[in-house]
């Protein structure tokens, strides 16, 4: 039996609440103020504290400090999705709105329980191997799939083992190049959706016009060109694997949706009325900060912390130490291979080469570069030159492409300071209402904007927007 601790002033919410829980076979403590929670309860004995945001004294969010690593789930009557993103910000597992729904608070503490037990279990085990790593043998990766024994992607096959079973999302980090959709394609094929689809889908080469359509689809006259009813690519990888690579560059209002789809299961098509459940797993991959993206206003703050529920981190090339030669041979044998020619090895310097040049494009530059080897080669050695890198070169370039980046970098933080102070969350809202409410009505701002229609007519209040008589309804 689950023990959890309710952090709630309102006596008549604390009890109804208890009541639920109770009834659903947890075990339930109360306490009225945080002060209350410390002085009359072991918070670590608890499996999950359900707090309410605004408390007498100090404020819900103090519970996450004094529970860690507990989850805390926050509730709040003030539905504002600044302090919910505030409070996930600070530490917290979700958030619910009050009044809540019963249904929708006993799925909201299965789930939390379930993936926090999970999560405990998977970072104690990934502890445990990652640090036997260096007293054992170097293991068959086979059923991985990817190339390369370093120690850094030995300790990557740990996790993705143990993180494969699990219906956790999973966000992987990592430079343009260094196989992102193959740790996707592992983590799904060694999980239980392995005969169900795994759809992948590059955000960034999508339209900006046209991803909602993509990922969600639409209804026959959703808008001009929609002949007919389209399904999406989420609704297509139901009961399978949803690979979003380049998640960073997907629009806001898109990452409204798939918020609901990670939040509620389910979609709903462009110009449909009706939600559709789905059963996905998300596992989306970036080049991007998105955590710097969050603060700055970039990426849903809310959006990042569902995702970033484990985070996988995919080493550059040069960093994986002789990994470079091994798959240098192996993609030089399938390439030479493809090509019908004899069998080809590499020439002393160009062996040293490879191991010395820093493979800014990772994995795919080596695979072009031994592509135009196969193809120029004459021989049974492949050269330096036949590669077309430049050892020396590749280190001024190395050094100037820093010098870039970090002035990159600082030109791009000041622009991103400066859209954020622009364009947070709550002008985001001011700004899609006030410039779409003339063509819109209230019904369709609402799905746009992910939420209800009594939650915009709330904000509507809040931000002094008036409705238009035009709006219609």
């Amino acid at each position: 039996m689950h023990n959890i601790l309710i952090v709630e002033d309102e006596p008549i919410i604390r009890s109804a609440l208890r009541r639920l829980l109770e009834r659903n076979q947890y075990k339930v403590s109360e306490a009225g103020s945080v002060q209350e929670a410390q002085e009359q309860h072991d918070i670590s004995a608890f499996d999950l504290i359900i707090s309410d945001l605004r408390l007498p004294g100090a404020p819900g969010t103090e519970m996450i400090k004094l529970a860690e690593p507990k989850p805390v789930l926050i509730m709040t009557s003030y539905a504002s999705l600044r302090s919910a993103v505030d409070s996930m910000r600070l530490g917290a597992i979700d958030y619910i709105a009050k009044p809540f729904d019963h249904d929708e608070m006993l799925q909201t503490i299965a789930r939390i329980i379930h993936d926090h037990q999970q999560s405990a279990a998977l970072a104690a085990d990934c502890d445990d191997e990652s640090t036997a790593l260096s007293e054992t043998p170097v293991v068959d990766n086979s059923d991985i799939g990817i190339i390369g024994s370093s120690p850094a992607m030995q300790a990557l096959y740990v996790k993705i083992r143990k993180v494969a079973p699990t219906d956790s999302n999973v966000l992987i980090q990592g430079e343009s190049g260094t196989g992102k959709e193959l740790v996707a394609r592992a983590l799904h094929n060694l999980s239980s959706r392995a005969k169900a689809p795994m759809i992948s889908v590059n955000c960034a080469a999508i339209p900006e016009t046209l991803i909602e359509s993509e990922l969600f689809g639409h209804e026959k006259g959703a808008f001009t060109g929609a002949v007919s009813a389209r399904t999406g690519l989420v609704e297509a990888a139901d009961g399978g694997t949803l690979f979003l690579d380049e998640i960073g560059e997907l629009p806001l209002e898109a990452q409204a949706r798939l918020l609901r789809v990670l939040q509620e299961g389910e979609i709903r098509r462009v110009g449909s009325v009706q939600s559709q459940k789905v059963n996905v797993r998300l596992v989306a991959a970036t080049h991007r900060d998105l955590k710097h993206l969050a603060k700055t206003g970039g990426f849903r703050e809310d959006l990042y912390y569902r995702l970033h529920v484990i985070a996988l981190h995919l080493p550059a090339l040069r960093d994986r130490g002789n990994d470079v030669v091994e798959i240098a041979d192996i993609l030089l044998d399938r390439q030479r291979l493809r090509m019908h020619k004899d069998p080809m090895s590499f020439t002393e310097q160009a062996s040293k080469a490879l191991q010395k040049y820093s493979w800014p494009g990772n994995v795919r530059e080596l695979e072009n570069a031994l592509e135009r080897a196969v193809i120029l080669c004459e021989g049974t050695q492949v050269t330096t030159e036949l590669m077309g890198i430049d050892v020396d070169l590749a280190a001024e370039k190395s050094a100037q492409d820093t010098a870039d980046v970090a002035a990159e970098a600082e030109a791009d933080a000041d622009a991103q300071q400066l859209d954020a102070s622009k364009l947070s969350l709550e002008d985001y809202f001011q700004h899609f209402v006030l410039e779409h409410q003339d063509q819109m009505t209230e019904t369709e701002l609402a799905s746009k904007l992910g939420i209800s229609r009594k939650c915009l007519w709330e904000r509507r209040q809040r931000f002094g927007i008036p409705r238009r008589k035009s709006s219609g309804t």
